[in-house]
C-alpha cells in the first residue's frame, strides 16, 4: 500500500520530504515550502524554485521586518535604523548567490558581534567567513556614525530575535535568508541588482554612487522610515508594500 503525503495525509506520498521525515506529495510540497514547513538548505526540490520561493516568503517576511524596524527606530532613530540595514545589505551581498547558505551563518555572525560588543568577551579561536565579512562592515559603521554601543547592542539583539523567529527550529534552515532577499528584491530592486553585479565576498561594499555603505545605509534607513508605523504615531504616507519610493541608486 502506498503511504499518504505526511502533510495532509489524504494523496499519495511521492516526495521524501526531510523536514517531516517522510514521503509527501508533490502538491503540498509546492504550496507549503519554507512558508509552512522549515525546509533544509539543502532539499533538492527548493533548488529549481528559487526566485519563486524567495518571492514567496519575501511576502510573508515583509510584515516581521517593518515590525523590528519600527522597534528599532524607537531604540535609537535613523542611526540605529542604519545599522539594522546594513546588517540587510550585508547579508543580501554574501549570500544572494549562495542558496545553500544558512541562517546559522548569520546568527553566528550577529552572536559574535554580540560578544565583542559586551563589556567582557573572549576571543573565538576560529571565526567564520561571513562573521568576519559582517563585523568588518558593522564596525566601520559604528566608527563613521558614532552609534553608541549600548543601542548598537540593541540593533544585534533585535536582528538576533528576528532571523531565530523568522528561520524556526530546523538546524539547516534557510527561510529567513530567503525572505530577506526576496523581500528586498522586490521592495529595493535597485540596491539588490547592485548588490549582486559586485559579485564579491570581500568588504567593502559600495551601493551605486555613495562613498561607502554607512552612507549608503543611513539613507536607506530614511527612506524605511517613511514606510513604518511607529506605535503611537499617525500613519506615514506611501507605504504600499510594492512601492519602492524613486530611489536615487543607479
Amino acid at each position: 500500500m502506498a503511504a499518504t503525503c505526511v502533510y495532509c495525509h489524504g494523496r499519495k506520498g511521492k516526495r521524501s520530504c526531510p523536514a517531516l521525515n517522510g514521503l509527501i506529495c508533490s502538491i503540498c510540497c509546492g504550496e507549503n515550502r519554507l512558508t509552512k514547513i522549515a525546509c533544509p538548505a539543502d532539499c533538492p526540490y527548493l533548488e529549481a524554485g528559487t526566485d519563486y520561493q524567495r518571492q514567496r516568503v519575501g511576502e510573508l517576511f515583509r510584515q516581521d521586518r517593518r515590525r523590528v524596524y519600527g522597534e528599532v527606530i524607537e531604540v535609537g532613530g535613523e542611526k540605529a535604523a542604519g545599522l539594522f540595514n546594513l546588517i540587510e545589505i550585508v547579508c543580501v551581498s554574501y549570500f544572494h548567490n549562495k542558496p545553500f547558505g544558512l541562517d546559522g551563518e548569520v546568527i553566528a555572525a550577529l552572536e559574535f558581534i554580540r560578544r565583542l560588543l559586551s563589556p567582557i568577551h573572549f576571543p573565538a579561536p576560529t571565526v567564520p567567513a561571513f562573521s568576519q565579512y559582517l563585523h568588518k562592515e558593522f564596525k566601520a559603521f559604528l566608527e563613521k556614525e558614532k552609534v553608541d554601543q549600548t543601542q548598537a547592542q540593541q540593533v544585534v539583539d533585535l536582528a538576533l530575535a528576528l532571523v531565530k523567529e523568522f528561520s524556526g527550529p530546523g538546524l539547516r534552515s534557510n527561510r529567513f535568508l530567503t525572505g530577506l532577499i526576496g523581500c528586498l528584491t522586490m521592495d529595493h530592486p535597485d540596491v539588490v541588482t547592485h548588490l549582486k553585479a559586485q559579485e564579491t565576498d570581500q568588504p567593502r561594499i559600495v551601493l551605486a554612487q555613495e562613498g561607502d555603505i554607512a552612507t549608503a545605509a543611513k539613507e536607506q534607513a530614511q527612506r524605511e522610515k517613511s514606510r513604518i508605523i511607529i506605535p503611537g504615531t499617525s500613519t506615514p504616507p506611501h507605504t504600499h508594500d510594492h512601492e519602492h519610493h524613486g530611489h536615487k541608486h543607479s
